[in-house]
């Protein structure tokens, strides 16, 4: 491989980790902006994991009115709330 060759190499190298750093960044800000549906009331919209039904709970500081410490869903279910990521209706 010559010099010339090594340096567009290298530039490729260089844009493709922009590239790539833009994109984590973009999905990043992505997850985070997301915001939970709420009903009227202000209440989340989740689908139970514990109970396997549709129900609207406030939150306290992140955490599911429901939230039982005691029951392996709720942990899950915590979890996704705080992730965003929640089974909604």
């Amino acid at each position: 491989m010559t010099e010339d060759d090594s340096g567009v190499v290298d530039r490729l190298a260089r844009g493709a980790g922009r590239r790539y750093a833009e994109a984590v960044a973009a999905y990043r800000e992505g997850r985070t902006s997301g915001e939970l549906p709420r009903d009227d009331a202000g209440r989340v919209r989740i689908v139970c994991r514990r109970h396997a039904e549709k129900r609207a709970v406030a939150l306290d500081d992140g955490t599911p009115a429901c939230f039982d410490a005691d029951h392996p869903a709720c942990e899950g279910c915590l979890e996704d709330v705080r992730d965003g990521q929640v089974e909604t209706w």
